[in-house]
């Protein structure tokens, strides 16, 4: 052998032994761009898969499990049979300007959460807090208009992150949290980059960096994880290329759960949708399993109802809503609705791009035609989300334990019954776990027989990442990249 060709090789051989352990950067794919990083003024998932646990922290926080953890709280008391929590704060907590984080911190968080003029996605999280109180420098008080037990579980969400008064408002584009990493840049359309924050009060991550990288597009998502731009594509858009990563020694590929609920949602204020042989009609012309062989390539579970499958209090409604093209059309001609177009947008997700094609097709066959319109995620949030222009839209709903939102009357499909309204309160006062069971189980049932929705399947969290990463979450318990935990395996 050519002694320029054994330099070569030798150059390669130690290039290969170099310990990956000196790794302290990462490079993660994300489908969506978030539209801005305040956790608490919007509704966007990808704002927390960007911020949660990385940059912001709340008093608890989601496991990989989906525990509820210590977060800012080390500990909390319950009282007056869970009216009043008392949460003990960690101490030499700082934020990542220098700012000290405090009782007065948490008092003035949630009081912005809870105010009239509140922007956050989820006030509905805070409207049971009757008081906020410092009692001391490290301890809260928080008194609820009436018992609840879930109160841990509401605080450990991306919204409700604890805030500096002094930096709050600039949340969108400054973010400023407690957490292990900081902000470092953020390029519009391309990147954005964090660095470990030196002045972190817990246990400092094994990361130096993070750069997330968006690739909305499947085959480029692919192409970059096969030519090493990216080293982890958490929640992957190309589940037809899982069977070719997993061959492939480079990588692993981790199939997973998530508090998806994909649905076909429906404006129940507009007609013809506010009839319910409509929506029923609607119902019944969607082929699941086609939907899921499709667009998602066999990954997802079907669901009549907007509750998770792996959740104990889960109940397979399925059946109310099964494929029936003839029932489909029965019920559109009792109602008297001859054919008709209906507007159906779709953000750039893949499962509803792709979803939105095959449901069009279905749609088609028992008269209903549709218009698609193919909308960027900032315009969706503005448009359907939250100024209720649409007739139907494919969306998965990732935030955990979330059918209360079939309860707000100004929620973007527009259901609110006052049975369900009601229901909801049972919920919110309920204490035991055999109460808040049965009220689950009425709540699925009472959404899937009033067909608020088409509901079509659970999300599958498809991740992949190069083989010598570990600590990335392989269930998806809210919508999160937690990087406190990855490192490189030595």
């Amino acid at each position: 052998m050519p002694m320029r060709d054994l330099l070569t090789s030798a150059a390669a051989l130690v290039l290969l032994a170099l310990p990956a352990s000196a790794q302290d950067a990462i490079t993660l794919g994300m489908v969506l761009e978030p539209p801005n990083l305040d956790p608490t003024g919007g509704a966007a998932a990808a704002t927390d898969e960007v911020v949660y646990a990385n940059v912001f922290e709340g008093l608890t926080r989601f496991g990989p499990n989906g525990t509820i953890e210590p977060a800012l709280a080390e500990r909390w008391d319950v009282q007056d049979d869970g009216r009043t929590y008392v949460f003990h704060l960690h101490g030499g907590v700082t934020f990542h300007d220098g700012a000290g984080f405090d009782a007065s911190d948490v008092v003035f968080t949630l009081d912005r959460a809870r105010a009239p003029d509140s922007t956050n996605a989820q006030k509905v999280l805070f409207q049971g807090i009757k008081s906020v109180e410092a009692l001391d420098p490290l301890t809260v008080r928080v008194t609820l208009s009436a018992p609840d037990g879930n109160f841990p579980f509401k605080m450990a969400w991306g919204d409700a992150v604890m805030l500096d008064p002094a930096s709050a408002e600039g949340l969108a584009t400054r973010p400023v949290g407690t957490g292990p990493f900081r902000l470092d840049q953020w390029v519009q359309g391309d990147r954005i980059v964090l660095t470990a924050f030196d002045g972190y009060w817990g246990e400092k991550p094994a990361l130096r960096t993070a750069t997330f990288r968006f690739i909305p597009d499947p085959s480029a998502a692919f192409a970059a994880m096969m030519a090493g731009d990216v080293d982890a594509f958490p929640n992957f858009p190309a589940p037809e290329t899982l069977p070719q990563l997993q061959a492939d020694p480079r990588f692993k590929v981790m199939v997973g759960t998530t508090e998806g609920e994909t649905i076909l949602a429906m404006n129940n204020a507009r007609p013809p949708l506010n009839d319910i042989r409509v929506r029923q009609a609607i119902a019944h012309a969607i082929n699941r399993q086609d939907i899921i062989d499709g667009a998602m390539f066999g990954h997802g579970t079907p669901i009549g109802s907007h509750f998770a499958p792996h959740h104990p209090d889960y109940v397979d409604l399925t059946g109310l809503s099964g494929y029936d093209p003839e029932k489909a059309r029965a019920l559109l001609a009792e109602a008297g609705v001859g054919p008709i177009t209906l507007r159906l947008a779709l953000p750039p997700t893949p499962y509803a791009r792709r979803g939105g094609e095959i449901i069009q097709a279905q749609l088609a066959a028992v008269g209903i035609g549709t218009q698609i319109t193919n909308m960027e995620w900032a315009q969706w949030l503005e448009t359907v989300f939250k100024g209720g222009d649409f007739d139907l839209t494919v969306i998965s709903h990732t935030e955990p334990l979330d059918i209360d939102i079939y309860a707000r009357p100004d929620y973007y499909f527009h259901y609110a019954r006052p049975d369900f309204v009601a229901l909801m309160d049972r919920l919110q006062a309920a204490v035991t776990p055999q109460q808040r069971s049965d009220l689950y189980k009425q709540a699925q049932e009472m959404i899937a027989r009033d067909h608020v929705n088409a509901f079509l399947f659970q999300l599958a969290k498809t991740g992949v990442a190069d083989a010598r990463i570990e600590g990335l979450w392989e269930n998806a318990p809210t919508q999160a990249n937690d990087l406190t935990k990855v490192r490189w395996r030595e």
